[in-house]
């Protein structure tokens, strides 16, 4: 990468940063309208609302399909947009030792995002599910204790399988992902960035799932989940916290069972 092409970097890693932050405030200023503080408690608005039932037929936005995913759509753009500095920046690598090119770098966002879109409207769906039949509230916050118990020990044990480390050694050496399946332009980023996500999807899902725990419109679990996905991503640390999460999520999962 030469002197000339710095500028431009600066451009789309700016770019990048904004579209990161953007999704952030949009998820505070919907926090707030829905009358929550700032890690998430409800407050006399936000109780009044998860008491309603979706059932009475009465307009409730967080009971429809397009609202619920369009706040799981932003809400994948900030928390993972964050966890995919380390993949571009190996892919910038090949950008000097390759034929990696800044449309190529374009491409594996994208495919990176549309991979998460879709896990958005599937947990997007499931939420509605779990609406309608009772077990969460209008907030996303599960009724029963014994869901909360058993998401946080189930998504605990899952650090410790075979495919959540499968899933996260791709993320977290990202740069021999790219060597075993690199294929240049836009479009050949597109389909990494496609792989990229995939394996993404299989190593975070259990942290979107968390959400149920303590409300998905928790800015104080949205901003946890981020940085630990983050951290579990950086070659330097990532695998010596993934079994450590595990153990802390089962632990919370039994203080929870027996807490009064």
């Amino acid at each position: 990468m030469n002197e000339k092409q710095i500028p431009f970097r600066n451009v789309f890693w700016l770019g990048f940063f904004a579209c990161v932050l953007l999704a952030w405030w949009v998820m505070f200023d919907m926090s707030l309208s829905m009358g929550l503080d700032l890690i998430g408690r409800p407050g006399m608005m936000a109780e009044k609302m998860r008491g309603m039932d979706p059932s009475m037929g009465m307009p409730m936005p967080m009971a429809r399909f397009t609202p619920v995913f369009g706040m799981w759509a932003i809400m994948m753009a900030a928390m993972m947009l964050p966890t995919m500095v380390p993949t571009l920046r190996s892919y910038e690598d090949l950008m000097i030792s390759a034929d990696g090119t800044r449309a190529g770098w374009l491409g594996v966002v994208l495919g990176y995002m549309i991979i998460w879109l879709v896990f958005a409207a599937a947990i997007a769906s499931v939420q509605l599910l779990l609406l309608y039949q009772g077990i969460v509230d209008m907030l996303g916050i599960a009724k029963s204790k014994a869901v909360s118990v058993a998401l946080l020990v189930a998504v605990g044990a899952f650090q410790f399988t075979r495919m959540k480390e499968l899933c996260h050694g791709v993320c977290h050496s990202p740069s021999l992902y790219f060597l075993g399946k690199w294929k240049p332009g836009f479009m050949g980023g597109v389909r990494m960035g496609l792989g990229l996500g995939a394996f993404c999807v299989g190593c975070c899902w259990g942290f979107m799932a968390l959400g149920f725990v303590g409300g998905v419109m928790s800015l104080l679990w949205m901003g946890a989940a981020t940085l630990f996905m983050v951290l579990e991503k950086l070659p330097q640390i990532g695998q010596r916290v993934t079994k450590p999460m595990g153990i802390l999520l089962i632990l919370g999962g039994g203080v929870l069972a027996v807490a009064g």
